[in-house]
C-alpha cells in the first residue's frame, strides 16, 4: 500500500507555502516507512497527477481561504474534494489540484482515499518564511498527518523516538 503525503504551495508567498514547509518539517522530524512518499508538490498541481495516480491513499496539505483563526486546520475527505462541496476555496493553485483529482477519477486511477488538511493562513505577503501562527502550527499539523498515516496502518515515529541506526 503506497501513501502519498502531498504538500502544496508557493514558498515565495509566506503562508501560501505551508504545505511545502510541512513536508520539509516531516522529513526532519518524523520517520516514515518507505511505502510513504513525502512530496513537495509546490505549485505544480496537475503536473504531479501521475504521483497521485500511483498512490493508494493521498494526504494533501495546503492553505485554504476560510473564516477562522490563522493556523486552524480543517479536514476534508475525497468526496468533498471531488464533488466541489468545500465551503472554501483552496489557494491559487487549487484549480490544478482539483482538476488533477477529477482527471484521475475519469481515468479510473483515483486513490482509494484522499484527505485534505487545510490550514487557514495569516499572511500572503511576499517572503520565504511562515508567519508566527503558521510556523507554530507545523508540529501540530505534522502530528495530524502522522495520525492519518497511523490510521492507514503505517508505522510512523518522531525521529527523537526512532531507533538508532548502526554506528560506524
Amino acid at each position: 500500500m503506497r501513501t502519498l503525503v502531498y504538500g502544496a504551495g508557493n514558498t515565495l508567498v509566506s503562508d501560501e507555502g505551508f504545505g511545502v514547509h510541512l513536508v520539509d518539517y516531516l522529513r526532519r522530524h518524523w520517520a516514515v516507512p518507505e511505502e510513504v512518499e513525502l512530496l513537495d508538490g509546490g505549485t505544480l498541481g496537475i503536473m504531479t497527477g501521475y504521483k497521485v495516480e500511483e498512490a493508494d491513499h493521498l494526504i494533501l496539505v495546503d492553505v485554504i481561504d476560510a473564516d477562522g483563526f490563522p493556523g486552524e486546520v480543517r479536514r476534508y475527505g475525497l468526496q468533498e474534494l471531488l464533488l466541489d462541496r468545500l465551503p472554501v476555496k483552496l489557494s491559487p493553485h487549487q484549480i490544478g489540484i482539483q482538476e488533477m483529482l477529477s482527471l484521475s477519477a475519469l481515468r479510473g486511477r483515483l486513490p482509494q482515499s484522499a484527505t485534505l488538511l487545510g490550514v487557514i493562513p495569516a499572511s500572503y505577503a511576499a517572503g520565504i518564511t511562515l508567519s508566527p501562527p503558521l510556523a507554530a502550527a507545523l508540529p501540530v499539523v505534522a502530528a495530524q498527518v502522522a495520525a492519518e498515516l497511523a490510521a492507514l496502518g503505517h508505522r510512523v515515529t518522531p525521529l527523537s523516538a526512532a531507533p538508532a541506526g548502526p554506528k560506524g
